[in-house]
């Protein structure tokens, strides 16, 4: 499906993206692949690693997606899109309301306008667990970008662009994670945690291309793809850290939560449950379409009152798995420092 076909990536230099475009030039034979960011420096960066000399599918391209012009003209002939593109910190949102507002909500507005003139095939919008029953400004933005995107398949036609979202919970070892935070404030010997009860839904980047790509075959416009995934304990990623560290409790911050959920009890009635993940579809008629494909792989309703919840998940993350993950995740980490160290790069 992507085979000799143009795929554009919004936030195409963050560590998703970065993630993306391997799995895409290792896996397809796209015929273009755009990288669009905002951040000339992080695509000098990455043009040293994927260059267009060595790629000569890759393309850079420097824009906004609030810049409604700029997406007109780089999302011409394009048939794919992955929207990864944001703002994220949630502290950071809840001092700059309109800043989020701005490329969060509007930007997803100008995103869906670009792709619905140029005729784009299918756009796969990447959304966050804090859009589920928000108490915070991101995920706010983020719960309104979701039902804009899922909306916007009301004004396409049949052959027109189709549209769907994939919500994942907190991704181990993208930037601005808890982990990267908490090996540097192992040094100091005490490691802060908010609450002792906390809870969070974990992900790792190679399984969110994975799962991005899997929704982007399979949406037909309308979807909220989720997947099943485990949880953990913030007291046991402390743990698997600095074993060694004190632990101080240092309160909840402004708009965040003590447990994170997937799917709420209102959204269950209108999801699928899969092996691999749910599938909310607000259409009952695509609903009842589900079920019926979803026999031979196992498709069904979810039970009256389900709710995915990070603290009443069935899967749990013990202190050796989430020590393991960390050290993967520190490996890779330092594989790709020195890839990207700034003395390679010929002047």
């Amino acid at each position: 499906m992507l085979n000799d076909k143009t795929i554009l990536i919004t936030g195409g230099t963050g560590s998703f993206g970065k993630k993306m475009v391997r799995a895409l030039l290792q896996n397809y034979k796209p015929k273009k692949l755009i990288v669009f960011s905002r951040d000339e420096l992080k695509q000098f960066e990455m043009s040293q690693k994927w260059s267009t000399h060595k790629y000569p599918c890759i393309r850079y391209m420097l824009g906004d997606i609030r810049d409604r012009n700029r997406l007109m003209t780089v999302f011409n002939q394009v048939d794919y899109v992955i929207h990864a593109a944001a703002l994220k910190q949630v502290p950071a949102a809840e001092h700059n309301p309109a800043e989020f507002i701005k490329t969060n909500v509007l930007g997803a507005m100008n995103i869906i306008d670009a792709a619905q003139q140029n005729k784009v095939k299918k756009i796969i919008a990447l959304s966050t667990d804090k859009a589920c029953n928000p108490i915070n400004l991101y995920g706010a933005t983020k719960l309104c970008s979701d039902k804009l995107f899922m909306a916007a398949n009301v004004d396409s036609g049949a052959d027109d662009t189709r549209f769907a979202v994939v919500r994942y919970g907190n991704v181990l070892g993208s930037r601005g994670s808890v982990v990267p935070f908490f090996e540097e404030r192992a040094k100091t010997g005490v490691l802060p945690i908010t609450d002792l009860r906390m809870t969070r839904f974990w992900i790792t980047l190679d399984r969110t291309v994975h799962f991005v790509l899997m929704a982007l075959s399979m949406a037909k416009g309308g979807e909220l793809f989720v997947p099943r995934i485990p949880s953990m304990k913030i007291v046991d990623l402390a743990k698997a850290i600095a074993p060694k560290c004190k632990q101080e409790v240092v309160g909840i911050r402004p708009g965040e939560k003590i447990h994170e959920t997937l799917i709420s009890e209102d959204e269950a009635r209108h999801t699928i449950q899969f092996k691999e993940c749910y599938i909310v579809q607000p259409n009952a008629r695509l609903q009842k379409d589900l079920l019926v494909n979803g026999k031979k792989g196992g498709g069904k309703r979810c039970p009256e009152n389900f709710r995915y919840s990070s603290d009443t998940n069935n899967q749990w993350l013990t202190v050796k798995e989430l020590r393991e993950l960390v050290n993967q995740i520190s490996d890779d980490y330092a594989i790709e420092k020195s890839r990207w160290s700034m003395d390679d790069v010929p002047q």
